[in-house]
């Protein structure tokens, strides 16, 4: 049974139509790659499954709970994370993923953020300002939010992005995890990927190109 529908989505930039009608019915324990070239909309069409962009037509919905009219209940279930990390460089770690879970009203216990950052190679970085950290632990940084905000369904703007090899086959090893958790992964990435899971794909261009 599908926990993540999508129905008629469109959205437009300016007056050019990215996409039109999109349709998808996915069943627990999908994971689907949104391809497509770069100006395609891979990137708005994750907000707007998100709810986190405007100017759009069509209907999501998880479990059937419709995401405009109980935006709370479906924000809960789902978590997304953008191609930038998304963190404060003034504050530390620990901070950062204090601040960004209680804005879903989640109070972060010292050891569930210990152990997160156990789980993305960041152990012992908690009170590290985050102005001191690279690109890839920026990025760990954005990845530990996957264990210490437990949700179902994952929004995932280009993941990969500034992390090592090691990190890509963990992060590749987590998405297949939470498939066979019967999570729902939609993501973004010029990476190819090499999963212990089926794969789906979605082509936006194809998309556009059938409509026209």
């Amino acid at each position: 049974m599908a926990v993540l529908r999508v129905q008629g989505l469109s959205a437009w930039r300016d007056d050019r139509c990215l996409y039109r009608d999109v349709d998808l019915s996915l069943p627990t324990g999908t994971v689907m790659q949104i391809r497509g070239p770069n100006g395609a909309g891979k990137t708005t069409l994750l907000k707007h499954i998100a709810g986190l962009s405007g100017r759009r037509a069509g209907q999501v919905s998880w479990a059937s709970t419709d995401s405009h009219d109980d935006r709370d209940t479906f924000t809960q279930q789902m978590l997304y994370l953008g191609h930038l990390p998304g963190v404060k460089s003034a504050l530390t770690v620990a901070e950062n993923l204090q601040a960004l879970a209680a804005c879903r009203g989640i109070n972060l216990l010292t050891h569930t953020i210990s152990q997160a950052l156990n789980t993305v190679h960041l152990g012992g970085y908690d009170d590290m300002p985050c102005h001191q950290l690279s690109a890839g632990q920026l990025r760990r940084v954005a990845l530990a939010r996957l264990f210490t905000e437990p949700v179902p369904l994952w929004l995932l703007d280009e993941p990969f992005t500034a992390i090592d090899q090691a990190g890509v086959r963990e992060l590749e090893g987590w998405l297949a995890a939470h498939s066979e958790q019967g999570g729902v992964v939609l993501l973004t990435t010029h990476h190819p990927l090499a999963l212990n899971c089926p794969l789906q794909f979605l082509d936006l261009q194809a998309i556009v190109e059938d409509w026209h």
